[in-house]
């Protein structure tokens, strides 16, 4: 998830996306007890982080940094020797810190025996340059002739990897993969990740590697891998499932059970991945079991690999199979796409690099909507009663999942690509949470099915269109629409334009009264828009009902199109009657609307409080390492899309 667009001159405290300056996200938690997963919510992120980065409260949070790699990192000592993260550009954009959950680097190391078959991981620490660790990492004990590969994540926006003492051959010698010429792939990267897949696939070939089953899911289908397009995003496959620990004073530990004890109130930190949300949440939920290997600095305690994940989907992911597209933000080159920057980062993921054909992102998108899409839906009675990955941004995992693909979608270019509008829309509370979401898939017959809550009334969404049509000459754009909000009539609305994410500050909002019938029509202009010759791909169509604090009862991403934009609202309307209090969906066909509400008692997932974001589309310098680079994930992503 989630989560893992960039345009880093626009700050805002969104959160679930690539960096816009995220708050943590309970992936950053996994592994703790329920009860102090929230105490550390409640209190840790509130009081915790602000003592370990101090200094970077009141400021501007430096989203790229650069992540300093130890001379011989593919050997027992180079991984015991912790990686440095600094700003080289700290004096006029502020400094990075590990501790920060916004910045901090992330390394895992998986480690393939070409004489028996087996797997181990080992996590190297990353520190901030100029300290120590809070417990010095023990160098493991690595099979002979081992083949290690190293991968990273960041959850900020770029991570640039420097060979220690600026030494490029340090990078060179350990096959370091950082991105194409200068254009990085922003959050991830690899060393030696070709080799190491090498090596398995030989030995599976050989049949030294034995590779498990996937087992059936409980929906009856064979257990999702990374390459599922009901699980992927606008880039699949990035980040780890790396923690780490920090004391108060910001120094960082690698997270053991030893080092746990001798660091009791320790922060867990970690990074939101697209592999963490189906091995943690997705896994779990459909009553699967992630593969796993002995972690070498916790006394061989079985975990989580994302090398092993990418080899097991490579090996058994049946068709269609999800392949990073041309389009995926992180490989392209100026807003271009590129063949080789795909290819690279797909070698570093055990992908196929193949003859990568000018329609592969349209057949991403066909595959996502017409394969990913209703097996979301399809889920969705047993996702919407599991936890989200990110509370902050969804009350379920079903509704975490249809708000990501919603996101995902816009980002691929799909709606223009596929010349078929986005067919989720969501619900937000007034604490922008997503608590509703509608999925229509393509030809479906009007229908729906709704999820319960705990009130017994009805919880209404808005529904309508709207058309956006810009002036360049005249520096602006008129707004037509027509709203629908069942059983307001003659109640003020807001009509709004947002950039980024549904919860976003508007740029411009249009206030509104339905008439008897709950209905709105409404002309409008939208000024300010000098030097503009086109419509973005990154605005949103929202309403807002000011009755409740102005909460979020519609939102569609606006599709443009040169100078013309449309955006259709689909309703979410929640059940009354049978089923309502249960956060159990009744099936349905055609469009399916389910809302999910926390129950006391019930084990039905809490709501959270705080405002999640929709990914913003990616501008001109994705890929590259630009101050105007900024996180497109949202990957999950905001965190997701994971």
């Amino acid at each position: 998830m989630l989560t893992k667009s960039r345009d880093t001159s626009t700050p805002s405290s969104s959160m679930y996306g690539r960096n816009r300056h995220r708050r943590p996200s309970p992936l950053l938690l996994i592994g703790i007890s329920v009860p102090v997963l929230l105490a550390i919510i409640a209190v840790s992120v509130i009081v915790v982080l602000p003592r370990l980065n101090s200094h970077a409260a009141t400021a501007v949070i430096n989203p790229n940094c650069t992540l300093v790699v130890p001379a011989n990192a593919l050997t027992a000592q180079g991984l015991a020797t912790p990686y440095q993260l600094f700003a080289p550009d700290a004096a006029a954009n502020g400094a990075c810190n590990e501790a920060n959950p916004t910045q901090g680097a992330f390394v895992q190391a998986t480690i393939y025996d070409p004489a028996t078959g087996a797997f181990s991981v080992y996590n190297p620490l990353v520190i901030d340059q100029g300290t120590q660790p809070a417990v010095v990492p023990t160098a493991p004990t690595l099979p002979a002739n081992a083949v290690v590969g190293l991968w990273f994540g960041f959850n900020g926006t770029n991570l640039t990897l420097q060979g220690a003492q600026q030494d490029a051959n340090v990078l060179a010698q350990a096959q370091c993969a950082n991105g194409l010429n200068g254009s990085i792939f922003g959050q991830f990267s690899y060393c030696n990740a070709p080799n190491f897949f090498a090596a398995v696939n030989q030995g599976i070939a050989n049949g030294l590697v034995k590779i498990p089953a996937l087992g059936m899911a409980n929906d009856g289908k064979p257990c999702p891998t990374t390459r599922d397009f009901s699980v992927v995003d606008q880039d699949q496959s990035d980040n780890v499932q790396t923690q780490y620990l920090a004391n108060a004073n910001g120094q960082t530990a690698q997270l053991t059970a030893a080092n746990q004890a001798q660091l009791a109130n320790a922060t867990v930190l970690g990074n939101p991945s697209d592999n963490a949300l189906v091995t943690r949440f997705i896994d779990p939920a459909l009553g699967c079991q992630p593969w796993q290997a002995p972690d070498l600095a916790n006394a061989g305690t079985m975990t989580l690999s994302l090398a092993m994940d990418e080899i097991q989907a490579n090996a058994l992911q049946q068709a269609p199979i999800a392949l990073v597209p041309l389009t995926d933000p992180m490989v392209l080159v100026n807003n271009a796409q590129s063949q080789d920057k795909t290819i690279l980062y797909r070698k570093g993921v055990d992908q196929n690099p193949g003859n990568i054909l000018p329609t592969d992102g349209t057949t991403y998108c066909q595959n996502y909507l017409n394969v990913g899409l209703p097996h979301i839906q399809g889920d969705m009675t047993i996702t919407i009663n599991r936890t989200s990955p990110d509370p902050a941004a969804a009350n379920s995992l079903f509704t975490f999942l249809a708000n990501r693909f919603m996101q995902a979608y816009t980002l691929l270019n799909c709606p223009n690509l596929l010349n078929q509008p986005n067919p989720v829309t969501v619900q937000m509370n007034g604490n922008g949470v997503v608590t509703a979401a509608t999925i229509k898939l393509p030809g479906a017959a009007a229908g729906g099915a709704t999820g319960g809550t705990t009130t017994g009334g009805a919880a209404q969404a808005a529904t309508g269109n709207a058309t956006i049509t810009l002036n360049p000459a005249a520096g602006n754009a008129t707004l037509t629409s027509t709203v629908t909000y069942p059983n307001h009539p003659n109640q003020q609305i807001n009509l709004n334009v947002v950039k980024r994410s549904c919860k976003n500050k508007p740029f411009f909002t249009r206030a509104e009264t339905t008439d008897a019938n709950s209905q709105n029509m409404a002309n409008a202009l939208i000024n300010n828009l000098q030097g503009r010759q086109k419509l973005p791909a990154n605005w949103f169509f929202t309403v807002t009902d000011p009755a409740q604090n102005n909460a979020v009862v519609a939102c569609a991403p606006i599709v443009a199109n040169g100078t013309t934009g449309t955006a259709t609202l689909a309703g979410a309307a929640a059940g009354t009657g049978a089923g309502a209090g249960t956060g159990t969906p009744v099936a349905a066909t055609g469009t399916v609307t389910a809302t999910a509400t926390a129950v006391a008692g019930t084990g039905a997932p809490a709501t959270g409080t705080a405002t999640p974001t929709v990914q913003p589309t990616a501008p001109a310098s994705a890929g590259q390492t630009t101050p105007k680079n900024a996180p497109y994930k949202g990957k999950r992503r905001q965190h997701g899309l994971w």
